[in-house]
Order: structure tokens, then sequence, then C-alpha cells
């Protein structure tokens, strides 16, 4: 069963235009896009990309870092 998930996401504006994309509770996430549009988009690629990856590893989430995410 796919369970729904809410993280927070930090869109910081760039000077040279566009948006640095970061997930505080996923910390090994820094991504970018061209307009909030495609950051947005960039930073559920990520979060869907890195849990897909501890899964596949085997590597849950222990309850304290569960909690975190919530």
């Amino acid at each position: 069963m796919d369970r729904k998930r809410t993280f927070a996401v930090v869109l910081e504006p760039e000077a040279e235009g566009g948006f640095t994309v970061r997930v505080p509770s996923l910390p090994e996430i820094v991504t970018y896009g061209k307009d909030e549009r495609e950051a947005l988009a960039m930073a559920e690629d990520a979060i869907r990309l890195v849990l897909e990856d501890c899964a596949a590893r085997g590597a849950g989430l222990t309850l304290a870092e569960f909690i975190a995410l919530l």
C-alpha cells in the first residue's frame, strides 16, 4: 500500500534566475528549477528517488527519522 507523505520544501531564489531547492528532512537533496513549477517537480522527483533508494537498500526509516518527517 502506498503511503502519502508530505515534505517541507525550501525554494531559494538565485541571483541569475531560477531556484535552488532543498528538503530539510532529506538533507541529501539539493536540486534546481528554472521556475517555481520546475523546482517543485524536481523536488518531488528527488524525494521519490531518495525514498526508492532507501527501500531498495533495505534502509527503512527508524522511528525517530519517520517522526521527524511528519
